[in-house]
């Protein structure tokens, strides 16, 4: 009896010992570390299908070169990462390789996550260690020739890429320190919000001044005063990354899912230090805004009559909207930036914004594609970016046409 115990005993060390081995020299700390960590990075985002099981890939990437797939990243020997170690997924993170040199794709933000420090990498390591494996061969390379060929990637990191830890600025304070590692790292911000290259690498000098991806504008976050946060108080921003809205916006689209499913499971503390490096713009230089188009101007006289008409009960005749349930577009950030694209979108396909634990019931916005033509819609867009303090490039019924057509593209 007390030799097979002593055996039972002996095949239990023996099996902990390698699990331990194999995440690392883990732990329920460095386990629940690593879960943390995996949801800064948003890793659900590209890795996870609505309905399917966690990490198990599959989630289409549309990039302006074509379609690239989400990997599967559970431990699965055959169809995930099951047969990595701990080094393979350093090089991905810190360097964008896989096994076998296979060199990956900038829709993976390795450009961003290889400030991601080797101590933190070991717990993401150690959590996708206890994920259910999931057997799902996903084919991640869908490109058209020749951007499929993946040795193109040695130049395009020249480009583009830039290896290396996170550096922390010793003039700064701790908590600023703490916000520049993740929007630069695992938050990898600038992956949306940072303009692109013809190359498709991030236009460093410009570093958050907003993008477009997919129809979507992802809006300039620096502080600039007008097409910026920069009105936005530390408060205002934690507000908004935490429940997907303040008092100048509401989070739609892929934002509204990144608070959904990154944003609002963030510490406070962690939500507050972004909050302070966002405020603390570099740059005093910001471009003067335009002078807002006359009263009388014929796109603003009838952009004006629409706006009364089918505007102006939700969004409130001085564009104030309701706090939390109508964005304000008086003096609002996307409303006053360089791309209208967002604003066409809602306009014409309507809204929702995204339900957190902290505001589980999210506001709508109908779709007016059905009975405002592409003239009304440029025209009531154009006196909304330049009324109520706004002053924005007028919006041109081409644009409209255009994105209409690519909403209705299969």
């Amino acid at each position: 009896m007390k030799t097979t115990l002593s055996l039972c005993a002996g095949l239990l060390a023996l099996s902990f010992g390698a699990a331990h081995a194999a995440t690392g020299g883990d732990s329920y700390n460095l386990v629940e570390k690593g879960r943390y960590l995996a949801t800064l990075g948003d890793c659900t985002a590209c890795h996870t299908q609505p309905g399917k099981p966690l990490f198990a890939g599959g989630v289409t990437i549309d990039t302006p070169f074509g379609k690239l797939v989400g990997a599967n990243i559970t431990p699965d020997p055959d169809s995930g990462i099951g047969r990595w170690s701990f080094e393979d997924f350093q090089n991905v993170m810190s360097k964008g390789h896989a096994p076998g040199d296979k060199r990956l794709y900038g829709a993976m933000p390795y450009t961003a996550y290889t400030k991601v420090s080797r101590e933190d990498n070991q717990a993401i390591w150690a959590y996708l260690q206890t994920v259910q494996p999931v057997h799902n061969p996903v084919e991640t390379n869908l490109l058209p020739f020749p951007f499929n060929v993946r040795t193109s990637l040695i130049a395009w990191n020249l480009l583009n890429f830039k290896e290396g830890e996170f550096k922390p600025d010793a003039k700064k304070s701790e908590q600023w320190n703490r916000g520049a590692y993740l929007v630069e790292g695992l938050g990898h911000c600038g992956t949306c919000h940072t303009p692109k290259s013809v190359t498709g690498g991030d236009k460093n000098a410009e570093f958050l001044a907003g993008a477009n991806l997919q129809d979507w504008v992802a809006p300039n976050i620096t502080a600039d005063p007008h097409s910026g946060i920069g009105a936005w108080s530390v408060e205002e921003i934690v507000q908004y990354l935490k429940t997907g809205a303040n008092r100048f916006d509401m989070a739609s689209g892929p934002m509204a899912e990144a608070v959904e499913h990154s944003m609002q499971h963030w510490k406070d503390e962690d939500l507050m230090a972004v909050a302070v490096y966002l405020k603390d713009d570099p740059q005093n230089d910001h471009a003067k805004p335009t002078e807002p188009l006359a009263a009388d101007n014929a796109a603003m006289v009838a952009g004006k009559a629409i706006y009364a008409d089918r505007c102006s009960a939700c969004h409130t005749p001085t564009g104030e909207g309701v706090s939390h349930l109508f964005p304000k577009l008086a003096k609002a950030p996307l409303v006053n930036g360089s791309d209208a694209a967002s604003l066409i979108r809602v306009v014409l396909a309507g809204s929702r914004a995204g339900g957190t634990d902290a505001a589980p019931t999210a506001p709508a916005m109908p779709s007016f594609a059905w009975n405002l033509s592409d003239e009304n819609i440029a025209d009531v867009l154009t006196y909304v970016r330049n009324s109520w303090g706004n002053s924005a490039a007028a919006v041109s019924s081409s644009d409209v046409t255009d994105l209409r057509e690519s909403l209705h593209k299969p």
